[in-house]
């Protein structure tokens, strides 16, 4: 990151600083997307578990990857600064912090995860390869975990490249690994649904190992000299980063949990349906990538103005991105209404499948645009540390807006599945309004 005077130059700073994060976001998403896909070649079964399992994954990884964000504002606050050798010790501290947070949620996983997946009305095959996924995914918390920390220093310097070259090589290996492990090639047994968990796991810890090894060798990361000197743990920074993280985390959770919440609402309804509904999210949540990209180059480029007490620059960052965002919401819903066929055939060859699939993608269509507007405000948020505001509107827009909405519709009209899906469009919508007046009230302040 560096200073800049025009609103050209800042344009130019953030498209260098976005595009790579764009990039390391959709490959990191495809993993899951490779996931999803390669499962369900294998049958519908294994989509469907896959579904679930990611369903109870998704939003607990969302959530705890949210209070690791925290570090990336901290990180650019301090650049922005000039306070240069705070650094090591507040990434050494947050590693810790993923360390302990990794351990707790398998420990918790080891508690509740089959109480909870005995409680839903699954098929017991379905129910199988979900227990059996997330089981193979636990393993590879820890180094994600770590991965995401390192990431979050990175990135808040503005070596957002570097991320990106990262997952480049990872997502090629992520892929050979699904082959290999969902359809059983090279003499390893076929796994199924169950296979692509097996195949994130070792993905994470690639991809770990590699960040740790970059981090050590290459400037200027390299400079900052993050492995050395450690020193030990301290409640104390943990509560820093905690304070910001927390409400970050709990924000994103309540957001990414209401999709969760609705696809296990609908495992009441036939494995096709849960499918469909599956194969629809997965793509769109794909495109959902490039807004949330925004809103994380937001949150390192507003966050360092705000370190340097360059409030008017921070207000053009924010203006800029949020314009961007609006441009990708219709960019994104013009691909979803062309290809619609085309997106669910990559899912599944069953017709049935494909003729719900393409149902569900026109109403993902009309909620990713308010998505679209609200992550690049969220992130402009983040970057002014103003997180407690957003957790509340997260709260009260989807859980008690979105998700009773979305319940009466599915229960008591003929919109059945599809009602949960317009309960979605409510909720993001409320969102975004509320986010954006937040926003205006804290320029405002600040002025």
């Amino acid at each position: 990151m560096y200073e800049t005077k025009t609103i050209r130059e800042k344009i130019k700073l953030f498209t260098i600083i976005m595009l790579p994060i764009l990039i390391t976001q959709v490959g990191m998403y495809l993993m899951n997307f490779f996931d999803t896909v390669m499962s369900g070649q294998a049958g519908a079964e294994d989509l469907a578990g896959v579904a679930i399992g990611s369903s109870l994954w998704v939003p607990i990884f969302t959530g705890i990857n949210g209070i690791l964000l925290a570090i990336t504002p901290i990180i650019a606050h301090l650049t922005g600064a000039k306070a240069n050798d705070d650094v090591p010790r507040k990434v050494q501290q947050a590693i810790y912090l993923a360390i302990a947070l990794a351990v707790a949620i398998v420990l918790l996983g080891i508690i509740v995860l089959k109480p909870i997946l005995n409680l839903m009305d699954l098929e017991s095959e379905v129910r199988n390869i979900a227990f059996y996924y997330l089981v193979a995914v636990s393993t590879g918390i820890i180094p994600l975990f770590i991965f995401n920390t390192l990431r979050c220093f990175i990135d808040a310097l503005g070596q957002t490249r570097i991320s990106m070259f990262i997952i480049l090589i990872s997502l090629p290996i992520n892929i050979l690994f699904n082959y290999i492990f969902i359809f059983g090639k090279f003499g390893v047994p076929a796994f199924g649904g169950i296979g692509s968990g097996i195949a994130t796991a070792l993905t994470y810890w690639l991809v770990c190992i590699i960040t740790i090894a970059v981090i050590y060798k290459v400037r200027p990361l390299r400079n900052y000299r993050i492995f050395s000197n450690w020193v030990k743990p301290a409640f104390s920074e943990w509560w820093e980063q905690l304070k910001i993280g927390i409400p970050i985390g709990f924000a994103i959770f309540f957001e990414t949990s209401i999709f969760s919440a609705v696809t296990l609402l609908m495992s009441v309804y036939s494995t096709n349906t849960i499918a469909a509904h599956q194969a629809a999210m997965n793509f769109a949540s794909l495109l959902y990538m490039i807004p949330l990209s925004v809103g994380m180059a937001l949150t390192i480029a507003v966050g360092f103005e705000v370190g340097a007490r360059r409030l008017n620059d921070a207000k053009t960052y924010g203006l800029i991105g949020i314009s961007g965002g609006l441009f990708i919401a219709i960019f994104n819903g013009i691909i979803l209404f062309i290809f619609d066929d085309a997106v669910a055939r990559l899912y599944n060859g069953d017709p049935a499948v494909i003729e719900l699939t393409k149902q569900f993608i026109y109403f993902a269509i009309f909620y990713q645009l308010a998505d679209a507007f609200g992550a690049p405000i969220q992130g402009a948020l983040r970057g002014y540390k103003d997180v407690n505001m957003t957790l509340v509107i997260a709260l009260v827009s989807y859980w008690f807006i979105g998700l009773p909405t979305g319940w009466i519709l599915a229960n008591y009209t003929s919109l059945e599945p599809f009602g949960y899906w317009v309960g979605i469009i409510v909720g993001l919508s409320s969102g975004a309004i509320a986010l954006l007046f937040r926003l205006l009230q804290l320029q405002k302040k600040y002025n």
